[in-house]
């Protein structure tokens, strides 16, 4: 569970529903209209941009924010060190034996027990981190685009209510309903676009960085393994992946 993202939401939202409470009532900021405009219209919108599937994936990605959990690549790297001196010890078929729970690098050592040289193992595992990239892309995209939609949303329903009310002018109890849709529509959209669509692009930008420097760090490191490198050698070559700060120094 990403503690982050979780505690920055609920704590937005909190403090938003704090402010209406504080403001008058809560009552006075739901409107069903306002959420038909934006809330629903948002949506159809972005649908319409892009594919069924995509928007679907992007809705599943989006919840996975809240639970994916970065790779150590510390861990990473001591497990890749381990196995480079086992294969070095034993050759790669001994590999075969070896608990990997980490998806990516035990399909990596799965094509090298099968032999497969280094170029073949190469051009898989980017294509693999290709394509993760790309989904990852697509699903950020879907929310960008939610948050550009959802501020346009929310000004087409001030213009609705604005017509409403103007065009009512005669009738004094038409006036607050048709004005409450034409702040309301501006609200959703501020909340819609700058609380879900656009923390969850950047958050989703910020994971796919992430993993994708991971699988790149377990790409060299199978690579390493492949080729018959000593051990101490990948290590030293994996650090690079490491912050500055968490490279191991001369000392150790």
């Amino acid at each position: 569970m990403d503690l982050g993202t979780l505690i920055g939401l609920i704590g937005a939202i909190a403090m938003i529903i704090l402010a209406m409470i504080i403001g008058g009532s809560i009552i006075a900021f739901i409107d069903p209209v306002s959420i038909l405009i934006v809330v629903v219209g948002t949506h159809f919108v972005v649908l319409m941009t892009f594919s069924l599937k995509d928007f679907m994936g992007a809705a599943s990605a989006g919840m996975k924010v809240l639970n994916f959990q970065p790779l150590d690549n510390d861990e990473l790297i001591a497990q890749i060190v381990e196995l480079a001196d086992m294969a070095r010890k034993s050759g790669l078929l001994a590999l075969e034996g070896a608990t990997i729970e980490q998806d990516f690098l035990k399909k990596g050592i799965g094509l090298l027990v099968d032999g497969h040289d280094g170029d073949v193992v190469k051009t898989i595992l980017e294509k693999d981190v290709r394509m993760s990239s790309e989904r990852h892309k697509q699903a950020g995209s879907v929310f960008k685009s939610m948050a550009d939609v959802a501020p346009a949303m929310g000004m087409i329903g001030t213009l609705i209510g604005l017509v409403a009310m103007l065009g009512n002018m005669d009738d004094p109890k038409s006036i607050g309903p048709a004005m409450a849709v034409a702040l309301l529509t501006t609200l959703y959209g501020a909340i819609m676009a700058n609380v879900v669509g656009i923390p969850i692009s950047e958050k989703l930008g910020k994971r796919n960085a992430e993993e994708t420097l991971s699988k790149t760090l377990m790409i060299d490191g199978l690579l390493g393994i492949q080729a018959g490198q000593n051990p101490r050698v990948i290590e030293q070559v994996l650090h690079g992946y490491l912050n500055e700060g968490k490279r191991p120094t001369a000392e150790d």
